[in-house]
């Protein structure tokens, strides 16, 4: 399931000019006088390029204001070589060659080591990659590509599910796993981008040379990559599918109901396999974790698109037999054109909503949990990244009719014989209802993916000034929430182009 958690949408209070006072040049010691450092504005905006300025000078960069004949090295984020060439003739400096133009991603290595750090090619603007037609996927049919023109957001790259580095893209998300488990958010976090970015490359990367350019390409990122381009494999991802706490934890968090939290309890308990848990008979268990067990064989196999078809009617029909006018939308993974899920979600909103505790028959539920609007609790607003969005949710197991599926192309292994023979499977289903205002907002949520949806809000903050959630939109500049009645007026509104939703797959 793709959860997609957003902060709460309210109007902060306007900052005061003067609330953050700028660090002089005077007040900090400069510790590395053989460069100069300019951070452009364009495309980053005044409140984060006044942040990263105070932050290099107290570690001791000099960063002018201004720019000048002493600058040597110039910052930029998310412009490419030729916006940068274009902006430096407008302010009348012809001569690029005195500069060194890098990407945001050399001031974060130089931040984070707290000196200054090589500033090779992998961290310089370029001019235009061209890789040979061989290096694309047959469908592309094209031998160029603009690497600085990536950008660094998700929401600004039409990403299918026609993942060309697939072997690069699983390594990734397995250290990013293993990082969540150790509640490590920066490096979790890095991976994750990384991957979003390789995904969205119509081109399979060969060598190192094809990274150069791309953003979210971190020392560690390119080390992982180096190793499998060089060995076929990387010793980091064998060495953490190895460690017997990242395959407890794997194996933990399995179960419908246990989380990171509970994960940790288990394997500080002593725990290490699913089976040392069911046999301590005096481990008491919440009523999810005990459905998550009880239909544990199902609940870990794939929800292929037959099944999830098959559910959706299941749910229409129950849910218009409260609200006749009701408008039942599948969102999630499958929504973006995935054929294999582990969950579905739905969507249900009408002009007449009206209370929904009994919106699905009983005789179908295995399991349920209806999780109430929190509107009325709501400490707004929150600053959270990925905090819950609070409307109405039902997070239930439907028991589905077995349906006919070609199950070729599809990993069945965890399918037990038992539950090949049963006339019904047990099927992970979310509900969300939302008012019908807001539609467009929840939608836009719920449909994923989770690193899309991330890009989605950062972007909205750092580039347009404006705060988005599951909610709504809200301009600071103009001080209003801005209504929509369907997502393409969301990506107008925040001046980028509309990507479908398979073109979202992050």
């Amino acid at each position: 399931m793709d959860k997609t958690r957003t902060p709460s949408l309210f109007p902060q209070r306007k900052k005061q000019k003067g609330m953050h006072p700028a660090v002089s040049l005077s007040s900090c010691k400069v510790k590395f006088n053989e460069l100069v450092i300019f951070i452009m504005e364009r495309k980053m905006g005044v409140t984060r390029r006044t942040f990263l300025t105070q932050l290099a000078r107290r570690k001791g960069f000099r960063v002018e204001n201004e720019l000048s004949d002493s600058v040597t090295h110039i910052v930029a984020e998310n412009n490419s070589y030729a916006e940068v060439l274009e902006w430096l003739r407008g302010h009348k400096m012809r001569d690029s060659s005195r500069f060194k133009l890098l990407d945001i991603s050399w001031f974060t290595a130089c931040m984070e080591a707290g000196k200054p750090v090589d500033s090779e090619k992998k961290y310089q603007l370029i001019v235009q990659q061209t890789y040979p037609a061989t290096s694309y996927t047959p469908e592309l049919e094209t031998s160029s590509f603009v690497a600085g023109r990536v950008s660094q957001y998700a929401c600004q790259r039409r990403t299918t599910l026609n993942n060309c580095n697939k072997k690069f893209t699983d390594a990734f998300e397995i250290l990013a796993g293993n990082y969540e488990f150790k509640e490590n958010a920066v490096l979790c976090l890095a991976f994750m981008r990384a991957a979003s970015v390789l995904k969205s490359l119509p081109f399979t990367i060969l060598r190192m040379h094809d990274l150069e350019g791309l953003p979210c390409m971190g020392d560690e990122i390119r080390a992982v990559i180096e190793e499998i381009i060089d060995e076929g494999e990387s010793s980091r991802v064998k060495d953490v599918l190895t460690d017997g706490r990242y395959q407890s934890f794997k194996e933990f968090s399995s179960v419908f109901g246990v989380g990171l939290k509970t994960s940790e309890k288990w394997y500080r308990m002593g725990f290490r396999t699913l089976e040392d848990v069911k046999a301590d008979k005096t481990l008491k268990l919440s009523r999810m974790q005990k459905a998550g067990f009880l239909h544990y064989e199902d609940l870990i196999s794939y929800v292929s698109k037959v099944e999830a078809d098959a559910v959706s009617v299941i749910v229409e029909d129950a849910v218009r037999t409260f609200l006749p006018d009701a408008l039942v939308t599948i969102t999630g993974g499958f929504r973006r054109g995935k054929k294999i899920g582990h969950d579905v979600d739905f969507l249900i909103t009408s002009p007449e909503l009206r209370e929904e505790e009994e919106v699905l028959h009983r005789g179908v539920l295995l399991y349920y949990d209806l999780v109430e609007s929190t509107f009325e609790q709501a400490k707004l607003p929150s600053r959270k990244v990925d905090a819950f969005d609070h409307y109405q949710k039902c997070f239930a197991i439907l028991k589905c009719p077995q349906q006919r599926v070609d199950t070729s192309n599809c990993d069945t292994s965890k399918e037990s014989e038992k539950a090949k023979a049963k006339a019904w499977k047990a099927i992970r289903v979310d509900l969300v209802v939302s008012p019908f205002e807001q539609y467009a907002y929840a939608l836009l949520g719920w449909t994923g993916s989770r690193q899309f949806e991330r890009d989605l809000r950062r972007y909205a903050t750092h580039e347009r000034k404006m705060m988005l959630d599951n909610h709504a939109l809200y301009d600071k500049t103009k001080r209003i929430f801005l209504k929509a009645k369907s997502e393409d007026e969301i990506f107008a509104y925040l001046g980028l182009d509309y990507l479908e939703p398979w073109e979202r797959n992050a």
